[in-house]
């Protein structure tokens, strides 16, 4: 971009100097010629009157060219300038304007990049808002449920028998539950999980085995037919973190069925392996299905992403996946829903 603006500035520069000249040079010669051949005038008196003339156009050239440098060097300058001023905005905490100036090449790239940069900073602190909202509404519930009760007791209104023990116990835990929730969010953070979490060649096979044994009794009870086809290929990732995906989704999908019938396909597509699973659940409007992989999301009429009433299991199952390289997400004509997940493949070499 650097060397764009100095070649923009050094071809004005050079059309200023050239239009100069050629307006001098034209109209001195202009004038010349018509004082000696209409005018008569010659010797000393010409030299002097050509001299008084190249004075005058010199500073007419000047004023003329030096207005058209100012604009045209403002105008490639403006997109900078206003790019500054947005930077210090967001120096300060702010999310500026989008900048709307017109400009071409790498400079136009910028612009086009910082416009891109600001949506992203200004989507992240809205949802950081959203989420500390969500965080503080998770806690009220619980927090307010204790301070009741301890109130309570404190003033002798209830007895402190075992009961209401086991209800406030009831609610800590709930507390915890939350917080360390949260804290598995986190850890799969992209910037921090490789630090965390030890990736190594995964056998999908045996991992969906484990996760759908690990469910089993629960399965046998909600539903009538269970099919599967599970196919053998290995992956590169982290075999904790896969069952808890699957256990998050199976989890969520025996909370909401309703058709009593699931279907389990996991096989290699291409270059990915592709898990999906089918049933027929509680209504999700499917304009907003990609919601229900945020954290804390909830619809009344529909399923909620709730892990343990968190609102944050099927989040946490996108942490992990995209950990992974992979996507995730859940196609839906509004009851009959197909949860799917596609990981890179390991290849041997």
């Amino acid at each position: 971009m650097a060397n764009l603006l100095l070649s923009k500035l050094v071809a004005v520069n050079s059309i200023v100097i050239l239009l100069v000249i050629m307006l001098a040079g034209i109209s001195v010669k202009d004038y010349a010629c018509f004082l000696v051949n209409n005018q008569q005038v010659t010797g000393t008196q010409l030299v002097d009157t050509l001299n008084s003339f190249l004075i005058k156009v010199s500073i007419i050239a000047f004023v003329i060219a030096g207005l058209l440098h100012y604009f045209s060097v403002k105008r490639i300058v403006k997109p900078v300038k206003t790019m500054a001023f947005a930077a210090n905005q967001i120096k300060e905490g702010k999310i500026p304007a989008k900048i709307d100036v017109t400009a071409s090449g790498e400079l136009g790239e910028l612009v086009t990049n910082f416009n891109a940069m600001s949506e992203t900073l200004s989507a992240v602190q809205t949802r950081r808002e959203e989420m500390l909202k969500d965080i503080a509404h998770e806690l009220r519930t619980p927090l307010t449920n204790i301070n009741g009760y301890l109130e309570a007791l404190h003033n002798g209104i209830l007895p402190g028998d075992r009961e209401l023990f086991g209800s406030l116990l009831e609610e800590s835990k709930r507390i915890t539950r939350i917080v360390d929730l949260i804290a598995e969010l986190d850890a799969w953070n992209k910037e921090v999980y490789f630090l965390e979490k030890q990736f190594e060649v995964t056998d999908m096979k045996q991992v969906m085995g484990e996760s759908l044994a690990a469910f089993q009794l629960k399965l046998y009870n909600k539903f009538e037919t269970v099919s599967q086809h599970i196919e053998q290929v290995p992956i590169f990732g982290h075999e904790d973190g896969l069952k808890q995906v699957l256990s998050n989704l199976l989890q969520n999908i025996i909370d909401y069925d309703t058709g009593g019938n699931l279907t389990i396909v996991a096989q290699p597509v291409d270059k990915v392996y592709k898990i999906t699973l089918s049933h027929q659940g509680k209504y999700i409007d499917p304009e907003m299905k990609e919601l229900i992989f945020e954290r804390f999301y909830r619809v009344e009429e529909s399923r909620s992403t709730k892990a343990d009433g968190a609102g944050l299991g099927l989040a946490i199952a996108k942490s992990i996946i995209d950990a992974h390289q992979g996507n995730i997400g859940i196609d839906t004509d509004g009851h009959h829903h197909t949860f799917w997940i596609t990981i890179p493949i390991q290849f041997e070499s």
